[in-house]
């Protein structure tokens, strides 16, 4: 008997504001434990929520970019339990009236697009941080309050390659919409799953095991996969699914039990007493979307059209918002799209790589980067020399062109010049004729070297190659 995987992700996302959910106390996720706090953060008596507006128009252009239905009043619920990562002894969330539902995304595998369903989209309040050491657990209220939302899928997926690209697709809508920074190794953007088997053609559900925390997007697809593998065997060999919660092991690569589940845990939920109803204008509701940055899909096909970039360096781009948007401000001070896209990817990320930062860091300005590439287009630096003012552009972001005015660069573009010395050196040494007319192309290269040398690597590269076959081949 084959089994079919059945498989819902739960996506808890923090969202990039300024202030928490419901107090006025700042985010910023490096700060010393504990100073980011204000005393509803710590559930101190007679303190009161208040509701962060631009949190709630970041979860309307989430909804939106899903394709929800949007409640255009906002309600609030509690949610009770007691555990020492919630001081209030409750959470605040949105469980009768999610501010989204009945959404949906498409994914791609394989060239074939499939539609995922979306049941619900909801506001709800972080925890604090727990850190665990052998006999004691420290808390960071820093996180506690935190705006969340939790984007809960249908089950209707079945692989976890389909999994891993449903959440690559949630993460691209929040961090193009600028929701999130979607940084799964800081808790930005969180994966719970849950995974059932039932013989195929069956239509009902097998016993539901979810695997917690998943904290980066391979791992979901890596622990899907053994999750089927798992129960699949168990199942074979006749035994039964119990119902538990369980974790990754990275390093095992598999699957691990945390605790068993035995009935559904009652959170005894009721309507937010210090919160009332919130009615959202339509107006509120539709400047929210407006103002929602463009989405990847959209800046894909523009950058595909616009700039005509190759589609493998488009995705190369677009894997950080920020560095496509670098990208973009180069595109106002040059024409050269493409050349322009490969300079980014292969100079400036090569820079980076190397240099362990990120593009936000990076301090050369767009226009100078731009400056260079139109020198490089126009033959007036040749590459060698484009490579030596890019490195003292990182030091001191000044004008490329004074730049080259100070280190005498020139290129090389007269024929006769080139020619003679080209000639000169074949003439030296036939064999080299003989060499390249047997197939030894990098004959070739011996003579470009050869010519450098001579002009003082200021020789035109593309004119210089065109004469050495020419005279090559005489």
């Amino acid at each position: 008997m084959n089994f079919e995987a059945v498989i819902g992700l739960e996506i808890h996302v923090e969202m990039k504001t300024k202030s928490k959910m419901f107090s006025s106390a700042p985010i910023n996720f490096s700060d010393e434990p504990n100073t980011d706090t204000t005393y509803l953060d710590f559930a101190f008596p007679g303190t009161m929520p208040v509701v962060n507006k631009e949190a709630v128009r970041k979860a309307i252009q989430m909804c939106n970019a899903l394709h929800m239905e949007i409640d255009d009043e906002l309600w609030f619920d509690r949610k009770n339990y007691f555990y020492s990562d919630l001081p209030k002894g409750y959470q605040i969330t949105q469980q009768a009236r999610p501010i989204g539902k009945n959404g949906y995304l498409e994914i791609e595998i394989d060239g074939e697009k499939r539609k995922i369903g979306i049941e619900r989209l909801h506001m709800e309040e972080d925890t604090c941080k727990q850190t665990h050491f052998n006999d004691y657990t420290l808390l960071d209220y820093n996180r506690a309050g935190i705006p969340l939302i939790e984007i809960v899928s249908l089950p209707v997926m079945h692989t976890g390659l389909e999994a891993r690209k449903y959440v690559e697709k949630i993460r691209e809508f929040v961090t193009f919409s600028g929701v999130s920074d979607g940084k799964m190794e800081e808790g930005s953007l969180r994966c719970d799953v849950n995974i059932s088997l039932r013989p195929y053609g069956s239509e009902k559900f097998g016993t539901k095991v979810e695997i917690k925390n998943l904290n980066s997007i391979a791992n979901i697809e890596k622990a899907i996969d053994y999750e089927i593998l798992r129960q699949s065997r168990l199942l074979f060999k006749g035994e039964d699914i119990i119902q538990e919660t369980r974790r990754f092991d990275e390093a095992k690569k598999e699957t691990i039990l945390m605790r068993v589940k035995t009935d559904a845990v009652d959170y005894k939920y009721f309507t937010e007493p210090n919160i009332t109803p919130i009615k959202l204008s339509k107006e509120f509701i539709i400047d929210a979307i407006n103002s929602c940055p463009e989405l990847y899909d959209s800046k894909l096909n523009r950058f595909l059209n616009d700039y005509k970039l190759e589609r493998v360096d488009a995705e190369i781009l677009l894997n950080n918002v920020s560095l496509a948007d670098f990208f973009e401000e180069i595109c106002k001070y040059s024409k050269y799209y493409i050349s322009i896209s490969k300079f980014v990817i292969t100079d400036i990320l090569g820079y980076l790589n190397k240099s362990n930062l990120e593009i936000k860091d990076f301090n050369v300005e767009p226009k100078y980067i731009a400056e260079l590439i139109d020198l490089l287009q126009n033959k007036e630096v040749n590459s060698s020399q484009g490579k030596e003012i890019f490195n003292h552009l990182i030091k001191e972001n000044r004008s490329p062109i004074k730049i080259k005015e100070e280190l005498g660069f020139t290129v090389i573009s007269d024929d006769s010049v080139i020619r003679n010395i080209v000639t000169g050196i074949i003439n030296k040494d036939s064999s080299l004729v003989t060499s390249f007319k047997n197939g030894k192309t990098r004959v070739q290269g011996f003579i470009m070297g050869q010519v450098m040398k001579e002009l003082k690597g200021k020789a035109n590269p593309v004119l210089a190659n065109k004469i050495i076959l020419e005279e090559l081949n005489k």
